[in-house]
């Protein structure tokens, strides 16, 4: 039987096939974001109250209120602006908002601009809702935006923007003066831009997340996206959740209630019960020193820190210096020989552009982040 190529992505994700070669070979698995060390144990206790309590059965189409409200508690507080609750949609994860966002406002032929390095589910999820993807590169080494290449990349076709803030790989955010420029560019025009979020929680030295939602000339063409299992390091619950107008949330839940219709309703409780019961717990603070632990472990070596991450889970490094070589086969010798998995920058951008980069999450014990980079120095 023949098969349809839905998309140009790989067969399996850079992701999956770096975790696979740490498992093969036993290797300190830096390279898939997830967290090495415990969920809070609160959240557990509430996840066993609510199947107790007889959270077993589905919840609403757009979530569970008890859920919904307490994130536009936590947002009006976070951004100081007015989210409404009945704005907020559940969604199994935030790669799925994202792809449901762009299944629910994406005509067949359109265009969506992408800023690369970016996060390789972007691609896929646009060429499967018949978009075509438009690769514009952030400037080389600081990652920041090349808005002359951004408004040149704008054509009558284009019907969306991806922007990621805190940034996956490379950690950057986005300031009030970038989101303005981006305001000024899509002013006039027909053109959503969707807002991946996922780190919002996770922003270091003191600075403030800035979003989307804070954009008020853009509330009415915007599709924000968030992720519990960053927020709380619990990747594996797979509950994120978009925030848009009513009209957008309209379109996004016409499409989700035929693909999910809800999501996993015990979890949705504990998280609920969790923000309304710790509503100031964050995560800045643990991962600050995470990164910042990193670096001073990256400090003698010949991997050298380009641009220190404002942000998120993860670090990119330059391996230049160390290494001659494509950044999969160093990824790949790294896992093999040095017993430490990271990601090739490459696997972001869709040409492979090979700028001699891996990528790192410090996301783990202290001693995990030990241990590898001992590992490292071993084979220097």
């Amino acid at each position: 039987m023949l098969f349809p190529q839905k998309h140009t992505g790989a067969d399996t994700t850079i992701f999956s096939v770096m975790s696979a070669l740490a498992a093969e070979y036993g290797a300190v698995n830096l390279s898939q974001g997830f967290p090495d060390y415990p969920i809070d144990t609160r959240i557990q206790e509430f996840l066993a109250e609510a199947t107790v309590q007889g959270f077993n059965q589905y919840a609403p189409m757009p979530g569970l209120p008890l859920l919904t409200e307490q994130i536009a508690l936590q947002k009006n507080k976070q951004l100081n602006v007015a989210i409404d609750a009945g704005h907020i949609t559940i969604c199994p994860g935030a790669s799925y908002g994202i792809f449901v966002a762009l299944a629910a406002l994406l005509n067949k032929g359109e265009e969506v601009i992408i800023l690369e390095p970016a996060y390789d589910a972007y691609i896929p999820a646009i060429e499967i809702n018949g978009g075509i993807p438009v690769p514009v590169p952030l400037n080389y080494p600081d990652f920041s935006v090349d808005w002359d290449r951004l408004r040149a990349a704008v054509t009558t076709r284009t019907r969306a923007i991806i922007v990621n803030t805190p940034h996956n790989p490379t950690g950057v955010t986005w300031s009030a003066p970038d989101w303005q420029q981006l305001a000024d560019l899509v002013a006039g025009k027909d053109i959503l831009v969707i807002s991946d979020e996922v780190y919002d929680q996770i922003v270091f030295d003191g600075q403030q997340h800035h979003s989307v939602l804070q954009q008020e000339a853009l509330q009415e063409q915007c599709v924000a996206v968030f992720s519990f299992g960053k927020q709380f390091h619990a990747t594996g619950w797979k509950i994120g959740y978009t925030i848009a107008c009513p009209a957008i949330t309209k379109a996004i839940r016409k499409v989700h209630q035929f693909i999910a219709f809800s999501v996993n309703t015990p979890a949705q409780y504990a998280l609920g019960r969790f923000m309304q019961q710790f509503p100031g717990e964050d995560s800045c603070a643990l991962l600050n020193g995470k990164r910042d632990l990193l670096h001073r472990l990256l400090a003698d070596t010949p991997l050298k820190i380009i641009a220190p991450a404002a942000g998120s889970y993860f670090q990119v490094a330059d391996y230049s210096a160390w290494k001659d070589m494509p950044d999969t086969a160093f990824a790949q010798w790294l896992t093999k020989e040095a017993g430490v998995a990271t990601i090739p920058l490459s696997a972001f951008y869709k040409d492979g552009t090979d700028n001699k980069l891996v990528r790192f999450c410090f996301a783990k014990e202290d001693k995990t982040l030990q241990i590898a980079i001992e590992k490292i120095k071993a084979k220097l």
